[in-house]
């Protein structure tokens, strides 16, 4: 496996996003989705305090956590990454858009990047991804990119737990 820190920040992109590292630029429209262990941000400095422990979790090598830029005005419309370490060569992915960014098909182009960033260049076997079972849109999302629900007994009861295995893409 190829883990972080890299000689450069991985930036990834399509034809209608770009995955990149978020500047200090961009915290003041990220308040909202800004969180870090479950806690959310309630000012820019809160914001900004909460991406310098990310950017230090990219460092010690068990995160990458990027900005979802639509490229038409390099504005940040949510974040995505892996988080929480890449032990037994998986990786737990996470995202979360802008409210106004909802429903325009950025977060399944950004999962979908970030899915074959962690299959190709980290070299994750198993990817994961963790959420509130009433949160239709986030598992339709997970559905939609092939993921597969899996029985977690150590999830909180609300919780549920879908993976993507790298031999389930082989034919």
């Amino acid at each position: 496996m190829r883990t972080p820190p890299y000689s450069s920040f991985p930036i990834v992109s399509n034809e209608n996003i770009t995955l990149r590292n978020i500047t200090s630029a961009d915290m003041p429209a990220l308040i909202e989705i800004s969180f870090y262990d479950a806690v959310k941000a309630t000012t820019v400095e809160i914001a900004e305090e909460m991406q310098n422990k990310i950017n230090q979790d990219y460092i010690t090598g068990n995160s990458i956590h990027w900005g979802i830029a639509e490229n038409s005005t390099n504005n940040i419309v949510g974040t995505c990454g892996y988080y929480r370490g890449f032990e037994n060569n998986g990786g737990e992915l996470g995202c979360i858009l802008l409210s106004e960014s909802q429903g325009k098909g950025y977060m399944t182009q950004a999962l979908s990047l970030a899915i074959d960033y962690g299959l190709q260049e980290i070299g994750l076997d198993r990817i994961w991804a963790v959420t509130n079972r009433d949160n239709h849109r986030a598992v339709q999302l997970l559905e939609r990119l092939n993921f597969k629900k899996i029985n977690n007994t150590q999830l909180e009861d609300h919780d549920v737990e879908y993976e993507l295995r790298k031999l389930d893409l082989i034919d």
